[in-house]
C-alpha cells in the first residue's frame, strides 16, 4: 500500500481538521477548523492531545493546560494558564495575558487556544482586539463571523468584553 505524505499532513492539519459539538453556555452546535484566523498574525482555535502545531505559528497560549499540541518546531514564546469555562470565572488575568497576545502577533503568528476555542480563548482574543481600539461589539463580531457564531456564548464572558 502507498501512502501520500501530502494526504496524512492535511488528515491531521489542525486548520484543516474539524471539531464539532455542543457549546455549553446556550448549547449553541459548532462545525469548526480546530484553529481559525481571525486577523493577521492572530489565530483562534480548540486543542486536543496529539494534534501538531501548525508549522507556521510562532507563538502559543494555552488556556487549557488539560490538553496540548505537539510543538514539532522552535516556537518563540509559550505561556499556559489555567482559564476556566464558568461564569464566575474570574477577569483579572485577561488584560495581562491580551496585552502579551499583542506583544506576541507584532512578532509572527499567534495562536491562543482552549479546549474548543469558543469561549476561553474567544475572550483573551476579543480583548487583545479591544485593547488595539477596536470597538468591543466589532471585537466580537469579528470573533463570531471568523470562528463560529458560538464564541463567547458564556454569557458572563460577553457581558465583561461589552463594559
Amino acid at each position: 500500500m502507498t501512502v501520500d505524505p501530502t494526504r496524512i499532513e492535511i488528515q491531521f492539519d489542525p486548520t484543516v481538521q474539524r471539531m464539532r459539538g455542543i457549546s455549553k453556555h446556550g448549547l449553541l452546535p459548532f462545525d469548526v477548523p480546530f484553529v481559525s484566523e481571525i486577523v493577521a498574525n492572530l489565530w483562534l482555535g480548540g486543542c486536543q492531545a496529539g494534534l501538531i502545531l501548525p508549522k507556521f505559528v510562532k507563538h502559543l497560549v494555552s488556556l487549557y493546560p488539560w490538553e496540548s499540541y505537539i510543538v514539532g518546531h522552535p516556537i518563540n514564546s509559550l505561556l499556559l494558564v489555567t482559564m476556566y469555562d464558568s461564569e464566575d470565572q474570574g477577569f483579572a488575568q485577561v488584560d495581562a495575558i491580551s496585552y502579551w497576545v499583542n506583544v506576541c502577533r507584532a512578532d509572527g503568528p499567534t495562536l491562543v487556544h482552549c479546549q474548543a476555542g469558543l469561549n476561553r480563548s474567544a475572550l483573551v482574543v476579543a480583548r487583545a482586539l479591544i485593547l488595539e481600539g477596536m470597538p468591543s461589539a466589532e471585537a466580537i463580531r469579528l470573533v463570531r463571523e471568523k470562528r463560529s457564531p458560538a464564541c463567547l456564548c458564556n454569557p458572563s464572558f460577553e457581558r465583561w468584553l461589552r463594559q
